[in-house]
């Protein structure tokens, strides 16, 4: 019967034995396997063994250790800093280096990532009570409010609606994701306090603009990630330095710097800054993530997401 398998069926073979009244029961290693990989492995197994001669019935059992999964909160604070996408764009920098990365969109209220992804007015479909990720072009699957409601809808849930919501979209079926960046909404509030308390990530990434206001917000979010006892692996400075299209000046409208100053006084690593670009915002409204492509964006992004890489390596 072996020889009937197909080739990665071969190769993960742990056990092929034929059981009283002809039960074939075959016994495969699918560490690594997402959900459709073992689907479609049981499936070819199944086809190869059925109709053998002395063949009845066809039992698979697909064994893998559980997926230890890393969660990634990136947060800012204040709203309006481009916290979504940078999560974006971290995620599919992350995903271009090999990493297997999942990204939830934990902003309840005010969903943007499937705009981002390019994969609106798809709907994730339920397997054993789980839901299963949109996939994006990008190879980052995707679960977000913004798939599971209609679109321009308002969500008017009070906070233990919201924690819940969160619950089933970082307890979904992942499969073989093991690094979830989760986009955190704006704020230190229900979400945030669930975020920390039944899902405890594994770090922060903290994002800001230069100037003031939004350091001073950006600085709550420290302090909440510093109580709950999650570690800050950094902070991103975002829309920093805008380079004109005609004279090629470079001016600041948000300031300069400041996210940096505030990562040294802080003593946290900084872990890179984001220009403010068209081409940034116009990729970003298209469904088409900056770091997916190439030039000075995509290359600001792939800096930050090695940092993070590095960062998760040496944990």
């Amino acid at each position: 019967m072996k020889a009937v398998l197909p080739p990665l069926a071969r190769a993960r073979l742990q056990s092929l034995r034929l059981a009283e009244g002809g039960t074939a029961i075959v016994v495969l290693d699918a560490a690594g396997l997402d959900t459709l990989e073992r689907e479609r492995l049981e499936q070819a197994v199944n086809e190869a063994l059925a109709g053998q001669a002395g063949v009845s019935a066809v039992r698979v059992a697909l064994m893998a250790d559980k997926v230890r999964r890393r969660i990634i909160a990136v947060g800012s604070g204040k709203g309006g800093v481009g916290k979504s996408t940078v999560s974006t764009n971290i995620a599919v920098a992350l995903a271009r280096m090999g990493r297997k990365v999942g990204l939830v969109d934990a902003d309840i209220y005010g969903p943007s990532q499937p705009r981002l992804l390019g994969n609106e007015g798809i709907k994730p479909q339920a397997r054993d009570n789980k839901l299963v990720p949109v996939p994006s072009e990008w190879g980052v699957p995707l679960l977000s409010m913004g798939q599971l409601i209609e679109p321009g809808k308002a969500i008017a849930w009070r906070g233990p609606m919201a924690s819940n919501a969160l619950g089933q979209l970082i307890d979904a079926d992942w499969g073989a994701i093991d690094t979830l960046i989760v986009d955190l909404p704006p704020g230190t509030g229900d979400v945030q306090l669930t975020m920390l308390q039944r899902h405890k990530p594994t770090g922060a990434v903290i994002v800001s603009t230069p100037q003031d206001l939004a350091l001073i917000d950006a600085r709550r979010a420290i302090q909440l990630f510093g109580v709950g006892e999650v570690p800050v692996i950094g902070m991103v400075e975002n829309m920093a330095g805008y380079a004109c299209p005609h004279c090629g000046k470079v001016s600041d409208p948000f300031g300069s710097g400041g996210t940096e100053a505030a990562a040294k006084e802080l003593g946290l690593p900084f872990l890179g800054r984001i220009p403010l670009q068209m081409a940034i915002r116009e990729a970003s409204d298209a469904g088409q993530p900056p770091a997916a492509g190439e030039g000075e964006g995509a290359a600001a992004f792939e800096a930050v997401a090695r940092r993070i890489a590095t960062w998760l390596d040496n944990q």
